[in-house]
């Protein structure tokens, strides 16, 4: 799975830019346009990296970090402001942004930090994923149950990351299939099931099911004791 990056950007022609830059280079990009959107982002997902502009409606970036930080220490924040003054770079390095980048930018430059972010050490949770008795290792790309190594093709790993990074929530077909494999979802190929039916078969070999589905509505990681489906 790409890497993860929310842009809280109000600009809608620097947004635009970002998007459609990133995404071609691979990154896996959404978009918060003011303060609230951006703080529901933060909350409600998890992020690889965040990219963050310090004036924003509703909520000044300043803010919003120092509220992030106070919640997640270890995701790298990036600042991307006009403001190109001393003392709003150190306001914004003490806030608990990773880096800084000025207005107007070179693309290039942006993509070096992105890199240089991603590369740094972070604590050791930020690499692993769980739920029940379910880890993945994203440093290793590897997954277990109960202790026990699973055997997934890439896809399959994947699809699970997805899952765990977003348990409790109902995901639907069209956004499981656009988010894991990139592509339009056209309603007719069965490619999803396929890989769910196998995922599943493969978790439910070491305990019991955590992937359930919602009739017309998508999939869900939850409790085993709240599974109810076919």
């Amino acid at each position: 799975m790409s890497i993860r990056i929310l842009a809280i950007e109000d600009e809608k022609p620097i947004a635009d830019f970002l998007i459609r830059g990133l995404t071609e280079e691979g990154y896996q990009v959404e978009h918060a346009p003011d303060g609230q959107s951006g703080w529901l982002a933060l909350q409600q997902q998890t992020w690889d990296l965040v990219l963050l502009d310090w004036w924003l409606p509703g909520e000044d970036g300043i803010n919003l970090l120092k509220r992030f930080r106070t919640r997640n220490r270890t995701t790298p924040v990036l600042f991307l402001t006009a403001r190109d003054g001393i003392n709003e770079r150190v306001n914004g390095l003490d806030a608990g942004a990773d880096d800084y980048l000025t207005k107007p930018f070179a693309f290039e430059e942006l993509l070096a930090r992105i890199r240089a972010l991603l590369r740094r050490p972070t604590q050791s949770d930020s690499l692993h994923l769980e739920f029940s008795d379910i880890k993945v290792d994203l440093a290793r790309q590897s997954a277990t149950r109960a202790g026990e190594p699973l055997d997934l093709t890439a896809k399959e790993l994947s699809l699970l990351i997805y899952f765990l990074r977003n348990p409790h929530r109902v995901l639907t077909r069209t956004r499981i299939y656009e988010t894991v494999w990139d592509e339009n979802f056209d309603g007719l190929s069965n490619t999803l099931e396929v890989h769910v039916k196998e995922l599943r078969r493969k978790l439910e070999k070491l305990g019991p099911r955590v992937i359930s589905t919602r009739r017309g509505q998508g999939y869900i990681l939850e409790e085993s004791s709240t599974c109810s489906d076919a």
